[in-house]
């Protein structure tokens, strides 16, 4: 009898090790599951941003502040930590890597061509009908580069001595008077032929040799509670069309983002990210990432 017990109390003695030892090993599972997991969303979530800004207009890209302060914007080198929102114009990327007859827009203008005057202007080497069609199918119908009211605008490469971040359009949509909306960098256009567009608003003081094509802006957005955010891509939308980015599409990137963070020095622009994953009531796994975009 006494040997019985004797077993039955180094039994448990083991037991009670042993399933210490296996809810360790579950933790250490559950924990590393976790960071792995966290790692590969930010990691995917921060190429996918970077991949978006590398083909911003670069001296477009601005920061916002978040409602009710959202008409507060600054040029993203100035901006500081109290502005949350990263919004910017985009060029045209897949109407201008085209097809195999060449790229939908190239980008040239023919400044000596009889067809570039005040109102238009001859762009050599354009496929003007591919680009309206990879926009209006990009667009999902809402921009058409042959419609008279045409929303496609191009930038041109040359800028003012005194230049003006708002003169992209970034806070028409709050101006009440349309004489007051200030869009002078976008002129909108659209397309003569293949390789001629025209001026559909107003005419350029000054035509310069390069320019970019764009049909949209896009907005990285943090929404919801401050310390537990969500991650919002919106695009779709042209701020020179008096349009702000919530009159656009959007797209949940992240859940459960706790620090979205982004600076620009130089050329180059710095995003950190952090999100984490609540494992119980009171416990988080958190994980950070940084990245640069050139």
């Amino acid at each position: 009898m006494i040997e019985m017990i004797f077993v039955i109390v180094i039994l448990g003695i083991v037991a009670a090790i042993g399933s210490g030892i296996i809810a360790k090993i579950y933790e250490s599972y559950i924990y590393s599951r976790s960071i792995n997991t966290l790692q590969t969303k930010t990691e995917l979530v921060l190429t996918q941003i970077s991949k978006l800004l590398s083909f911003r207009v670069k001296n477009s890209v601005i920061a916002r502040k978040l409602s009710p302060n959202d008409n507060v914007i600054s040029s993203l080198p100035m901006a500081d930590g109290t502005y949350k929102v990263l919004e910017w114009i985009g060029y045209d990327n897949e109407g201008f890597e085209g097809n195999s007859t060449g790229p939908g827009w190239s980008g040239f203008v023919d400044l000596s061509s009889l067809l570039t005057t005040k109102t238009q202007f001859k762009t050599p080497g354009s496929h003007l009908s591919f680009t309206e069609n990879v926009i209006t199918v990009l667009s999902q119908g809402a921009v058409n580069l042959s419609d008279n009211n045409s929303s496609v605008g191009i930038i041109f490469s040359g800028l003012p001595n005194q230049f003006d971040i708002n003169q992209y359009g970034w806070n028409d949509w709050n101006e009440t008077n349309t004489s007051n909306y200030k869009h002078d960098y976008v002129l909108r256009v659209k397309r003569s032929g293949d390789d001629v567009l025209q001026f559909v608003e107003n005419n350029a003081s000054t035509i310069y040799e390069h320019y970019q094509l764009v049909w949209s802006a896009y907005a990285i957005v943090p929404e919801g509670n401050t310390s537990d955010r969500n991650l919002t891509f919106y695009y779709n939308y042209r701020p020179w069309m008096a349009q702000r980015y919530s009159d656009g599409n959007r797209s949940v990137l992240l859940q459960h983002v706790s620090t979205f963070k982004f600076r620009q020095i130089g050329n180059t622009i710095r995003l950190k990210l952090c999100i984490f994953n609540p494992i119980s009531s009171d416990d988080n796994i958190s994980f950070c990432k940084e990245k640069v975009v050139f």
